[in-house]
């Protein structure tokens, strides 16, 4: 794989993970009352402790996507 395949490659990626997390986001901000109810009813959690564990999860999908998507894919753009 050369480095410009790789370079198109993280881009998509980094597209694809920063959909998602917006999606992620939007749906827990817009349907939160929804969201929490599938969520406590899923995997027997209180409504209670939804909001902190939403926050969580929003910050450490941003940070793997920061950097394992788009850090990779800045270098290797500034490289070529």
């Amino acid at each position: 794989m050369s480095i410009g395949e790789l370079t198109t490659f993280l881009g998509w990626v980094s597209v694809i993970n920063i959909g998602v997390l917006l999606f992620s986001t939007m749906m827990v901000v817009l349907f939160r009352d929804s969201v929490a109810n599938i969520h406590a009813k899923m995997f027997s959690i209180a409504k209670a402790e939804l909001p902190g564990a939403y926050f969580q999860y929003l910050a450490q999908y941003k940070t793997l996507t920061l950097v394992f998507n788009l850090a990779p894919y800045v270098a290797l753009k500034l490289m070529v």
